[in-house]
């Protein structure tokens, strides 16, 4: 895990597309390649009503990320837990701004000799506090999108659906996928054949 926080100790990826594209099981993917411990939140999962709330929960999975570390903290749904700051219409108290404040801190916080390795998603990075956004915190933007060779939607779905049985000899995956649309992304592939 060392090559990992070597040449990236200081800065955070966000990964953004749209939704099905394998974002979250890219993260997970990476994890597993550099035999790091993955914790996930989406980020409604931090939302909380009662004042001051919203912002422990934050510190509390940082302090799980520091006890599980070396890991990959992966923030799915990022745009819901860190929108623009004073743009939230719906949202009065404020909650949002010191949210997006607390993530901050923590991000900043975990720089200092953690092995904290921070992923997010987002299929509107548009939406997300410009500060995020900034060197040291998600600087590295990765657009994960929907392929339309042939060849890639045939591999993705052949390793999609390994672990079903196909009950029809004769179904041929290669004519299958032909067929489907271009837009198909590999959530949708992994429903069609789970049905």
């Amino acid at each position: 895990y060392m090559k990992v926080f070597s040449f990236c100790i200081r800065t955070g990826i966000l990964l953004y597309g749209p939704p099905g594209s394998g974002k979250t099981l890219l993260a997970k993917a990476v994890a597993t390649e550099f035999s790091l411990n993955f914790l996930s939140v989406r980020g409604p999962e931090l939302l909380n009503m009662y004042v001051g709330q919203s912002e422990q929960n934050v510190r509390d999975l940082f302090e799980r990320a520091r006890l599980a570390s070396p890991c990959i903290l992966f923030f799915d749904e990022l745009d819901s837990l860190a929108p623009r700051r004073g743009r939230t219409s719906s949202d009065s108290s404020g909650v949002s701004d010191r949210l997006v404040s607390q993530l901050l801190t923590e991000i900043d916080q975990q720089q200092q000799g953690h092995h904290i390795f921070i992923i997010g998603a987002t299929n509107r990075p548009d939406l997300l506090d410009d500060s995020l956004l900034r060197p040291g915190r998600f600087d590295k933007l990765i657009y994960i999108g929907i392929s339309n060779e042939h060849d890639d939607r045939r591999q993705m779905f052949h390793a999609l659906t390994q672990k079903f049985k196909i009950i029809d000899e004769q179904f041929d995956a290669d004519a299958f996928v032909r067929s489907c649309p271009l837009n198909m992304t590999g959530a949708d592939f992994y429903a069609l054949a789970s049905d």
